[in-house]
């Protein structure tokens, strides 16, 4: 039977790689800390692009999709849901509000989980909000023959809601005790939450939602600025594969939670660096044709317009699209393409 224990980690040797991936975390934390304190005006549009960004990726891994234009439209309040996914979407661009305002205020607790569920889905017409599973639930894999398989079956319905308190209880008393860094606990605390499964549906976006809720309490507030669900959608393969290697021999106490620990600090890493790349290109008094250029040349490769609207939120989306014309007709990027398909490439 599986018991959880979170003090045991205190007793785990952990390899240099891992170790390494905290010490850069801890040390990129404490830099965001000094551009927080300044507060520049730029770090606004950061947050409503994240937020815009998180609420797509993280639906989008379910298959919960609309276009970009309804997306933000969706997220910036100036529109109503016309679909089933859009509805859900609604739900999850609220709960992400909540925790971004709130999160130092919301416990670690069943009850609290349990309220975030039953926001995400509010809007839906799913009564299943706020509610643990009452049927047992399945991990499956398709082949690629189009049959699928069982890869996992979490905590049946009458174990779910004691394994969840204990989840909670085990993780408080082991941030309490701060023997633990926060950044073991928080991904098996993530692993051990998807293997019980505690939900009929939206077990995977509710992960999400509790990785960002740990992150923020824990002083990791980069995931205001950056989606951590946009990085974990562009490497959905390597976040399965972790969560599926942290998954083998759970049920008997036997799992190993490292591949999930550095996936996740990867991921973390990753963010804090496009961080301050990004608050470097905010944050430079230059004219809007040399941020624009700035941005390019960190730029592998071809780029979009959308991926200059990222990196320079404080310029205006017709700004970047005047700036690109005028560089084009100067011969110094390339346009290829037309329409949604146009990406432009630097002129050699």
């Amino acid at each position: 039977m599986r018991t959880f224990d979170y003090t045991k980690l205190a007793e785990m040797q952990w390899d240099s790689e891992t170790l390494g991936l905290i010490a850069q975390v801890h040390e990129y934390k404490g830099r965001q800390e000094l551009y927080l304190k300044r507060k520049p005006v730029e770090l606004d549009r950061l947050v409503e692009i994240a937020k815009i960004q998180s609420t797509e990726s993280s639906n989008k891994i379910e298959g919960i999709v609309t276009t970009n234009a309804r997306i933000k439209q969706l997220c910036l309040e100036k529109t109503t849901p016309r679909t089933r996914d859009e509805k859900e979407i609604l739900g999850y661009r609220d709960v992400l509000n909540t925790i971004h305002e709130n999160f130092e205020y919301i416990p670690i607790r069943a009850s609290y989980i349990l309220q975030l569920h039953r926001d995400l889905y509010s809007y839906s017409e799913k009564a299943i909000g706020g509610r643990f599973k009452n049927t047992q639930n399945y991990i499956s894999e398709q082949r690629e023959d189009g049959s699928s398989f069982v890869r996992f079956t979490p905590l049946a319905p009458f174990e779910t809601p004691e394994a969840v308190d204990s989840i909670c209880e085990s993780y408080n008393r082991a941030i309490d005790s701060s023997a633990i860094d926060p950044l073991l606990l928080i991904p098996v605390f993530i692993t051990d939450f998807l293997c019980i499964h505690p939900f009929n549906d939206g077990n995977g976006r509710m992960s999400r939602l509790l990785t960002t809720l740990l992150l923020y309490k824990s002083g990791y507030v980069v995931g205001k600025y950056i989606s951590i669900e946009s990085k974990i959608e562009k490497n959905k393969s390597l976040y399965y594969d972790a969560l599926q290697d942290s998954s083998i021999g759970w049920h008997e106490n036997n799992n190993d939670p490292i591949p999930f620990i550095k996936y996740l600090l990867g991921i973390v890493l990753s963010a804090y660096r496009e961080f301050e790349k990004r608050i470097d290109i905010v944050s430079e008094k230059k004219s809007n044709t040399e941020i624009v250029k700035i941005a390019i040349g960190q730029i592998i490769g071809k780029f979009t317009k959308r991926d200059l609207m990222e990196l320079c939120p404080t310029l205006s989306k017709a700004t970047i699209e005047n700036i690109l014309k005028q560089l084009t007709e100067s011969g110094e990027i390339e346009r290829h393409e037309k329409g949604r398909n146009t990406f432009y490439t630097i002129k050699n």
